[in-house]
């Protein structure tokens, strides 16, 4: 009897299993194409944009079905207020070189995960001298300003929310070309071997790659050809963050191709961690634009133990003015000193407190330093430095 009773209870456990997994099966949601999410009117309808840093904006997500959905929002904007007539951004204006294409609408740069954030001031100030192209002292006391957010997320097609506006005080933007873009290794073999993403850790918890003197970047977007130098010991694991990554991982180079190579996170699944294989100086070059990305082994690497800039600014004294180390985990060939203040001055980078090996070059803010060249020109500014004795590569990066 005992063993039939047993037998009854294992009878009855296996049914209620497979009926657990039939009602999971049936509540397993699908997703859904939403046709349209809500933006809230913002709180503060008139907004000084030369005196604030942000402005507070909330949103819905878009009702996926109840699909747990990973979304990413961006806010866009105009001067008209019918959406019907957004056909063209800024961006795209910008890429006719003819000059012919005229924009009616601008998608601001900077991606939010969550449902609420906060449109940049400075942001919104450049979107509208793009779009109206105001000449200096003819910037209009006030502006109506049109705004939307867009929501992407796997799977689905983007959707837009409605429009929403807001009264602006403007002000004149000398517009330039878009800074050159950046990408930043993180993961076991860099920095203080942290996996991180977080802006804040740009430099001192994340390794920044270099701009090449002498190569063209897109006007536009600032993409082109950057490039990174180090050793790597055999199992290192790392990731390449693109800026709209910054935060939230979804973009830049990771592991995963089939061949062993290197793909472009675009949103979506994390396909994996580029890992080395065997130890050694490696050379990356990578296009920031095309996401194209290339490997060259190096030979004949020295190892230095110190990083100084002397300058004119305290005597060419190469015992000063020390550079801190940015890899503690590996050997080390990356070098920073952040928010740094200069005069208008010239300097070189020396190692190992001696003039036997230094770098300088006549080009400022980022450059490549030739042994024993000249002496690169400093403009008065603060700046985050940033150093590589592979390459001899450097990047002075404006901050406020």
């Amino acid at each position: 009897m005992k063993k039939i009773f047993l037998s009854s209870l294992m009878l009855l456990s296996m049914a209620l299993v497979f009926t657990a997994c039939e009602d999971d099966r049936d509540s397993n949601p699908t997703l859904v194409q939403p046709t349209s999410f809500t933006l809230n009117n913002p709180v503060n309808n008139m907004v000084d944009l030369s005196a604030s840093t942000g402005i507070p904006f909330a949103w819905s997500q878009p009702d996926y079905g109840g699909w747990p959905a990973a979304v990413e929002y961006q806010l866009e904007v105009s001067v008209l207020a019918d959406p019907a007539q957004w056909t063209v951004t800024t961006d795209e204006a910008a890429a006719d070189e003819t000059g012919e294409t005229i924009a009616n609408y601008a998608i601001l740069p900077t991606f939010y995960t969550s449902c609420s954030g906060d449109m940049s001031a400075v942001e919104l100030a450049k979107a509208l001298m793009s779009l109206c192209k105001w000449e200096e002292g003819s910037v209009p006391e006030k502006q109506t300003v049109y705004v939307r957010a867009k929501a992407k997320t796997a799977g689905a097609e983007t959707v837009y929310s409605n429009v929403v506006s807001l009264d602006v005080n403007p002000y004149y933007i000398e517009l330039a070309d878009a800074p050159i873009e950046i990408w930043y290794l993180t993961g076991d073999c860099t920095a203080d071997g942290s996996w991180t993403n977080s802006p804040d850790a740009i430099g001192t918890k994340m390794t920044p790659m270099y701009p090449i003197a002498g190569n063209e970047y897109d006007p536009r977007t600032g993409y082109g050809v950057i490039e990174y130098a180090a050793y790597f010991p055999a199992g290192a694991n790392f990731k390449i963050i693109a800026p709209a990554g910054l935060s939230n991982w979804n973009y830049g180079m990771c592991g995963g191709d089939e061949n062993g190579g290197q793909v472009y996170r675009d949103g979506g699944d994390d396909p994996g961690n580029i890992t080395i294989t065997e130890a050694g100086y490696y050379k990356i070059l990578l296009n920031t634009g095309t996401h194209e990305m290339t490997w060259e082994k190096l030979d004949g690497v020295k190892v230095f133990t110190q990083i100084a800039m002397p300058g004119n600014y305290q005597g060419w004294n190469t015992g000063e003015n020390l550079m801190n180390a940015m890899n503690t985990v590996t050997e080390n060939h990356d070098w920073y000193l952040m928010k740094v203040t200069f005069e208008e001055t010239t300097l070189k980078f020396a190692a190992d407190n001696s003039w036997d090996v230094n770098w300088g070059s006549v080009n400022f803010p980022y450059g490549v330093g030739a042994q024993n060249g000249d002496d690169i020109p400093v403009k008065a500014g603060t700046y985050n430095v940033f150093f590589n004795d592979i390459l001899g590569t450097y990047n002075f990066v404006a901050v406020e």
